[in-house]
């Protein structure tokens, strides 16, 4: 049966719970709802992060470099294998996240 979630609706006890949407062949596809940051990791492979509610900035590393990019609702960021980087929410955001089962 398919199932409607309205993201904008979606809240949490505390920040970065998620909601699990789906799990197909090995890849998650999750809501999360934040209102702090995350921590800086690395994920076990490719991870599509789309701010669907809010502003967050994103931190991210590309050699000895930080670098931050601020997402809008709309926005996507694309970590490749071996990205490291934490979210920052200014406020309220409501993210979806598609990633390895599991990962981080």
């Amino acid at each position: 049966m398919p199932n409607i979630i309205r993201s904008k609706k979606f809240t949490a006890n505390k920040a970065w719970d998620a909601l699990d949407i789906a799990s197909m062949n090995g890849i998650s596809t999750r809501l999360h709802w934040s209102d702090q940051p995350y921590e800086w990791h690395i994920n076990d492979g490719e991870e599509v992060f789309v701010v669907l509610d809010g502003v967050v900035d994103m931190h991210y590393k590309k050699g000895s470099e930080t670098l931050i990019s601020t997402l809008e609702v709309g926005d996507m960021f694309h970590a490749t294998v071996g990205t490291e980087h934490v979210a920052y929410p200014k406020g309220e955001a409501r993210i979806l996240v598609i990633e390895c089962e599991g990962s981080k």
